[in-house]
């Protein structure tokens, strides 16, 4: 049996005629910068999210970037993060000369802990960007009343949860602005890169606009220098196709997620694999994460040879990256995100997976044990 970590190609087959039917009638028209397909996908995710507004833009990546930019962050400023994230998140704030300043995670969530952020806020301190890793918002409440108390910007990095909620309010509400990624491989996943960015703020959706088109307003007059941060028509038109099954992909993630809750519970794996917790509300399993507590790395080799995809998310935290040695990060500066690098590792959890598929997983990893 083979069971890949993601199987794009079973997920297209279900939707191929209407993918392929809004890409020839966007072909027709000849619109393949901004335009109504992108103006669409704009409102149906700011509905989506239950937010005033969204901006499409070129990539996860550029929400992060350009939401960051319409926020004025820039050097000498300092904006708060979690080493264990996707290089995006801090590469973002990097790019704009602010300094990143890491907080330690939650040993059971990976996300960030909310109670150590406090001491790390100084007066340099104008952001704040939450990871929502693997599908799971934050610890919410306690992140905006620091944020309130200190007049600190929030943007959200929801570029793996997308759906996701938290007290009923959804990933990307909460904050000033929220980042989207629909890079393939995420829950709703376009044919090349896109992201978008979310926001209440009628200020900051105008800034936004302005920003994604080299900061012109109106056309080749600036007032602000911006980036060619454009979502292509094309992928909104992809997106478009996708987004009213989401939320029966998200449901059939999360019965796969309980499935093997049950199916690692039976097998007796309880003392050597740690699986994910629901704590804060929806979770979406972007990614079905467990926590290996001894041999990891021989886990996945012997996966590996069974046709079995696994992904380690993520092996380095950034405060030891080699780029992000100015900082002075060493090694057991924050112990929890060090040893969820060294330990967790993500199975298949696509809507598309079988029993079967799940079954087999388990029964591999319980050999491996045995």
């Amino acid at each position: 049996m083979k069971v890949p970590l993601l199987d794009l190609k079973a997920q297209y087959q279900t939707i191929k005629d209407e993918v392929l039917a809004a890409t020839q009638e966007l072909f027709e028209t000849q619109r393949f910068i901004l335009g109504p397909e992108v103006e669409k996908l704009e409102e149906r995710i700011a509905r989506y999210c239950h937010t005033a507004y969204a901006v499409g833009v070129s990539s996860g990546t550029d929400a992060l970037l350009i939401s960051l930019m319409a926020a004025g962050i820039g050097p000498g400023d300092e904006v708060i993060t979690s080493p264990y994230t996707f290089f995006a998140t801090v590469g973002a704030i990097a790019r704009v000369g602010a300094t990143p300043v890491f907080v330690d995670i939650e040993e059971d969530t990976y996300n960030i802990d909310p109670q150590a952020i406090s001491d790390k806020i100084t007066k340099q301190t104008k952001a704040m960007i939450p990871v929502h890793l693997y599908g799971q918002c934050c610890d919410m409440d306690s992140i905006l009343e620091l944020a309130h108390a200190h007049d600190i910007v929030i943007i959200e990095d929801a570029a793996q949860a997308i759906g996701a909620e938290y007290k009923g309010k959804r990933a990307g509400s909460m904050g000033d602005m929220g980042c989207f990624s629909f890079f393939p491989s995420k829950n709703l996943g376009a044919f090349g890169d896109g992201g978008m960015v979310t926001t209440s703020s009628d200020i900051l959706y105008e800034t936004l606009k302005i920003l994604r088109v080299h900061g012109s307003h109106p056309k080749y007059y600036h007032k602000l220098v911006g980036g060619n941060f454009r979502l292509d028509a094309l992928q909104a038109a992809i997106i478009l196709v996708k987004l009213p099954y989401l939320d029966q992909w998200t449901s059939v993630r999360r019965a796969n997620a309980e499935r093997y809750h049950k199916l690692f519970s039976h097998q007796g794996l309880d003392g050597f694999v740690g699986l994910p917790v629901e704590k804060t509300g929806r979770h979406i399993y972007n990614q079905f994460v467990i926590a290996v507590e001894s041999r990891r790395d021989e886990l996945r080799k012997f996966l590996n040879k069974a046709n079995i995809g696994t992904e380690v998310y993520y092996p380095v935290p950034m405060h030891l990256q080699p780029c992000f040695e100015y900082l002075n990060g060493k090694k057991g500066d924050f112990p929890k995100a060090e040893a969820a690098a060294e330990k967790t590792l993500a199975l298949p959890i696509y809507a598309e997976l079988t029993d079967e598929q799940q079954v087999y997983v388990v029964q591999k990893i319980k050999a491996f044990y045995s």
